[in-house]
This record gives C-alpha cells, structure tokens and sequence, in this order.
C-alpha cells in the first residue's frame, strides 16, 4: 500500500493502526548536530493527547515518544530517524458489533472496495490515532525549523456555528479549545456539551500562521509552497477544504483590491497569505482548513453491511465530539514538515 510517506528531502513515513500495537515514524533526511530528546517530542504529543478538552475521547493514551535510532547524546546524528508510541488503551472488542457495518462518514466502505480486506478495529490505518506519527514527526521538524526561527501557531476560530470575532492569539493557550477569542471559547463549551448529550458531532476551522518565513521557500509549478500545504493539510482525514491567504473570499475581489502593494518598506496588504507564484514572500503565512464533523456519533444512521443488505448503525463509545481542538497541534505539524522539506530544498540549491 503506497502513500505512507510525505516530503521529499526531509521524508517521514508513519506506520501502525489505531488498536494495533502501536504506531510510529521514520524520519529520513533530517541533519545532523540538531538537539533533539523524547520530552522535546512529548511537548508536542502531549497536546494531541486525548482526555484534554470535553470535545475529545475519553480514550486514555499516554502517548509517551521512544526515539529508536538516528539520535546520540540528545543530537541527531543524520541517520534516520525512528520514533515509536505504544497504544496502552486499545480496545478493539468495542468495534466487534461493526466489523460487518459500514460506518457512514468513514472509509470503510472504500477501503473494503480498493484492498478486498479492512481492519475494523476503529478504522485501522485509516483512524486519527495515526496521526500521533505525524505528530511526533512535525516535533523534529519544529527544532530544524526553529533554527531559523520561524514560528507555528495553529488555533480554532470556528466551531460548529461559532466564529471567533477576534485575532487576541495570547488567549490561544488559554483555553482548552485553542481559541484567540474567550468569549467565542466560552460558548464553544456550552455548545460541545449540548451537542455531546444530542449524541452528534461538530466540525470547525482551524486557522495556522507561520512568522518569519524566509523569501524564497516553494518551487514554481507543480511543487508551489502553497500547493505543497494545501497537500499537507488535505492529507489529514478530517480535513475538508483550505484556504490560504484571502482563501475564496478573493472570488468577490477585484484585483484593484485583492493585489498586495509593494513599497520600499515591504507589502501593504496580505491577501496572498505569505505566497507569490508558489515562493513565499517574506509575510506572515496563513492558512485554514475546514474540518468536519466526527463521523462516529451516537444518533442512529442508515448504512449496509458488507452484503448489501440495510442497516442501522449508532456509534457508541470512545469517540471525540469534534476533532477541534486535537487537530490543531496536527495542523501544526504537518506545516512544520511542509516547511523543514522546502528549507532543505532551498539550502540545496543556495
């Protein structure tokens, strides 16, 4: 099965299913003499770690990160690397009842059709615990990219039908729901419990900025820094849509309005996000993604099973109400491997 890995000079590829043993990474192309140790790697994890906020599962993972290789005296050592995290709560029992269901909003019914086989417990491969690899892979990543001193910071401005009114990003920490607005957070809350006791699920938008980008990141063409996010983003399975910059709102725009000026001090306007012809300008970059709802949710829903025959299917136990804010820190690291890939690019060809 192809499409495990991502990036071409600095390359990962992750591995494990959701109630297997456990999942994990190997990281190739990543350069020496960086410090990196497991508690770098657990800061990140540690926010992707479920149990947090009360839209996530009340699954109980420690997650805890065990460099295998590539890494000597807290430096790596320009081998590749392998980072490893144990899964200590699976339980794949749970999903018995649904190993003849497919379950709507999921891939089930894809994978079956392409492989001719699918691994229930949880969705498998195909599950957010995979995630976890990506997770710990954007943590190398960020050291290579903090070189540079270039900074990521992924936060909510939407859940379900509410929208941050403002861009306060020190109240980002402050709350559970990574959110720059309080007042937003707050009703945030009281929409998660509402939604958590109908028995559904809620989606959102996840907005990602990157300080201190150099000019000169992304190659023209097919492999444009903005194409190459857009890819990062799209890739992660609850990920509907992206926007950069304007995003669509530069449908409704005349070029009069939507082209950044240039002065001698630098561009007035941003509605580029960052990115001209594929090669970042030196802005501040920005991104958002629409996420959707959990598919798994207690109401009752129609499906088939694997005969063809109809069903009812209510999805209950372990399971996220929305995969805000879990996914930000996800967001975040695959821009940070985004990143480490063009910087390596750039470097090659400086």
């Amino acid at each position: 099965m192809p499409g495990n890995s991502f990036g071409t000079f600095f390359r990962i590829t992750t591995w494990g299913e959701s109630h297997g043993k456990g999942v994990g990474v190997v990281i190739d192309g990543c350069p020496p003499n960086i410090l990196l140790d497991e508690e770098t790697i657990q800061v990140m994890l540690d926010r992707r770690r479920p149990g947090r906020c009360v839209a996530s599962t009340p699954r109980r993972e420690p997650d805890r990160a065990v460099i295998m290789s590539g890494v000597f005296e807290k430096k790596t050592t320009g081998a590749p690397i392998m980072i490893m995290v144990s899964n200590e709560d699976a339980d794949p029992a749970a999903y018995a009842p649904y190993a003849d269901l497919y379950r709507p909003g999921h891939g089930d019914f894809t994978w079956r059709a392409k492989y001719g086989i699918r691994d229930w417990r949880g969705g498998g491969r195909a599950s957010a615990r995979e995630t976890v690899a990506r997770v710990a892979a954007g943590a190398v990543a960020q050291r290579l990219l903090e070189q540079e001193k270039i900074e990521v910071l992924a936060y909510t401005i939407q859940l379900g039908n509410i929208r941050a009114d403002q861009r306060d990003l020190s109240e980002v920490r402050q709350n559970s729901f990574l959110c720059p607005d309080p007042v937003a957070a707050k009703r945030m809350r009281s929409l998660v419990e509402r939604t958590k006791k109908e028995g559904d699920s809620l989606g959102g938008v996840v907005e990602t900025l990157i300080k201190n980008a150099p000019v000169g990141l992304g190659d023209p063409v097919f492999d444009k820094l903005d194409a190459d996010l857009a890819k990062a983003m799209m890739s992660i399975g609850a990920v509907k849509g992206v926007e950069i910059g304007a995003g669509f709102s530069a449908a409704a725009m005349p070029g009069s309005e939507h082209n950044d000026p240039i002065t001698p001090q630098g561009f007035s306007t941003n509605n580029a996000g960052g990115i001209l012809g594929g090669i970042s300008n030196g802005e501040d970059i920005l991104l958002r993604v629409a996420v959707k709802p959990i598919p798994s949710i207690e109401k009752a829903q129609r499906t088939i099973d694997i005969s063809g025959n109809p069903q009812s299917i209510s999805a209950t136990g372990r399971h996220d109400v929305s995969a805000i804010p879990r996914i930000n820190v996800v967001c975040e690291a695959m821009t940070c491997l985004t990143l480490a890939d063009h910087l390596l690019r750039q470097r090659a060809i400086s």
